[in-house]
């Protein structure tokens, strides 16, 4: 798959990334069945074929249960071959299966520090702020955002964002930083504007829930995920989109279904 590049930021990430909460985390999660999670080697193969198939974009968090720590040991003489976006803010307990919220700048140097070291790494590619929907008190009460590019000027992280879930959190953090992560599928196009901004601004989008978390796949008629990818990106303010499968058939039929979606174009 063709490279695309983030903003003004140097980075180019394929249009398809992978997404490991299903590596770490099974509990309060949204998809339609429940999983297992999968063995070290079948990640690590799934990781393999990912790499193989052009994906180079790799999207983990705190909140996603162990999957930085496993990641740190999967990635392990490859970092430079994946571009690594993680998160802060939200903290995941799996004893309870509870999260809870911090946006204080300190709180996120802490994060960004332990996640260097789960992932073993000098760096982050790629930073967002894991929003819990109030995307603007975020910014604007604890300067998020302010904190995030001064881990940047440290070199901690190499390009900044926010992961949204309001059209204002959207366009402030699409104002203040590179890049923002929304949710856009087809049952769910209330965000676009912030897309429509990012193509305007040269500003980074990356796609959650771009499957509605699987359950479009769900659906009796036609090829819902191939009419998913068609639909997405036709929009050209989408840089990538994350799926999260676990399943090698899943993933190499998403990547073919995004394939012919961008060759229409």
């Amino acid at each position: 798959m063709l490279k695309r590049q983030l903003a003004n930021t140097g980075l180019n990430i394929s249009p398809l990334g992978l997404g490991t909460v299903k590596l770490g985390r099974n509990q309060g999660v949204k998809y339609p069945t429940h999983f297992v999670l999968p063995s070290d080697k079948e990640a690590s193969d799934l990781i393999a074929l990912a790499k193989e198939l052009g994906i180079n974009l790799i999207d983990t968090a705190p909140a996603y249960g162990n999957s930085e720590e496993r990641l740190g040991k999967l990635l392990k003489g490859q970092r430079q071959d994946w571009i690594i976006c993680s998160k802060a803010g939200e903290e995941f307990d799996n004893s309870t299966g509870q999260s809870s919220y911090i946006f204080t700048p300190e709180h996120l140097q802490f994060s960004v520090e332990r996640s260097l070291k789960r992932l073993d790494t000098d760096y982050i590619d790629m930073l967002l702020i894991h929003s819990d929907g109030n995307d603007v008190e975020i910014i604007e009460r604890y300067g998020t955002l302010q904190a995030l590019n001064e881990l940047k000027a440290q070199g901690k992280i190499r390009a900044s964002g926010m992961s949204t879930k309001t059209i204002e959190g959207g366009l402030l953090a699409l104002q203040q930083s590179d890049c923002a992560m929304v949710t856009y599928n087809l049952d769910h196009t209330e965000e676009e504007p912030v897309l429509d901004y990012a193509a305007q601004n040269n500003k980074g989008i990356l796609l959650k829930k771009a499957l509605a978390s699987g359950h479009i796949c769900a659906a009796s008629n036609g090829d819902p995920v191939q009419a998913s990818f068609d639909y997405i990106f036709a929009h050209p303010g989408v840089t990538s989109a994350i799926i999260g499968t676990i399943n090698p058939d899943h993933l190499r039929k998403n990547i073919a279904a995004a394939e012919n979606a961008i060759n229409r174009r």
